[in-house]
């Protein structure tokens, strides 16, 4: 496993114990007694830790590479995905994936972002980071699921939208406001989760939704801390400053209204135990999607729009 810089304590305790569990019991030690003791100590040691996370902390979990990325969630959660490719204007991006399936015996829109979970990976879904036809693609899929009457889920994990001189001569900035102006204007149920990263308007093109959720130790932000110390401070070295200062956190975001509700993670992160974080997702997703059934496609939009515009004055009031 993957061990973050303040999970050093929990690391030496779990590297103990996988040591004693090559081990046979001899002499006055019990093998079995001592991985027990171990186990509470570090389950113990997880919960102080998890407890009383800061900001920047928090950032680093989000961005944990063992997290269960949308591919992992599809796999899990949605029956027959069909992939559907290509912006019909330039390329097929693969930063975003979307299509149609079928989640918990209903027929759905899913799309999001995929980072990838190997170096090639990473690479070849171009870090999470879409381009402009990444953006329209989106736009062609939830229009094509507002024509049939479908209801769409979002799955966001994006640094932010990809910066490149290409993706600007391309119409970056044009493609993530049309992508917010199709979410508006859906008349089919949208429902969002921040499952690692929600970076910028390259995660809000996807997020303008009915309901939006995030995990626990998941973060959504208008620009990244490193970002944002670049520019503060001229120094990307300030950036757990940064971190504390943009109220990235779940918690923060809750009391903003920028979110509808934080799902919680299993002790530890999401990264040990995908299946128990992906499995609370999807009740999740699904309790919205109930809620949401049946709700004409003007009042869906309107108290949609609304929700944007009022976000915000929960916290500053």
């Amino acid at each position: 496993m993957h061990f973050l810089d303040f999970e050093k304590p929990i690391a030496e305790l779990e590297g103990k114990i996988e040591e004693l569990r090559h081990l046979s019991d001899g002499g006055d030690l019990n093998i079995a007694d001592e991985v027990t003791r171990l186990q509470t100590k570090v389950d113990r040691l997880l919960r102080q830790t998890y407890s009383k996370l800061i900001a920047w902390q928090k950032t680093q979990v989000a961005r944990h590479p063992e997290r269960p990325h949308f591919s992992d969630y599809v796999g899990a959660l949605v029956d027959d995905f069909t992939p559907l490719a290509g912006d019909r204007l330039f390329a097929e991006d693969r930063a975003i994936i979307g299509g149609l399936g079928r989640f918990r015996g209903q027929t759905v829109m899913v799309m999001g972002n995929e980072k990838g979970s190997d170096t090639n990976a990473r690479v070849r879904h171009n870090f999470g980071m879409a381009r402009p036809e990444g953006y329209r693609k989106a736009q062609r899929l939830m229009s094509l699921a507002d024509h049939f009457k479908v209801p769409v889920v979002t799955l966001v994990d994006t640094p932010g939208a990809y910066p490149g001189v290409g993706a600007e001569e391309r119409g970056q900035a044009e493609a993530i406001a049309s992508c917010i102006d199709v979410c508006l204007g859906l008349r089919v149920p949208l429902v969002s989760v921040v499952i690692g990263e929600g970076g910028s308007g390259g995660a809000i093109a996807l997020a303008a939704a009915n309901r939006i959720y995030i995990l626990e130790h998941a973060i959504y932000s208008v620009i990244s801390p490193e970002g944002c110390a670049s520019i503060l401070w001229r120094s990307s070295a300030q950036a757990e400053d940064a971190a504390e200062a943009l109220r990235l956190t779940a918690g923060d975001l809750l009391k903003l209204g920028v979110v509808d509700g934080v799902i919680d993670e299993p002790l530890g992160g999401a990264h040990r135990s995908p299946a128990d974080t992906i499995a609370a997702v999807g009740d999740r997703i699904e309790d919205a999607l109930e809620e949401l059934r049946g709700k004409p496609g003007a009042v869906l939009r309107e108290k949609r729009r609304d929700k944007f515009i009022e976000m915000g004055h929960k916290g500053l009031s």
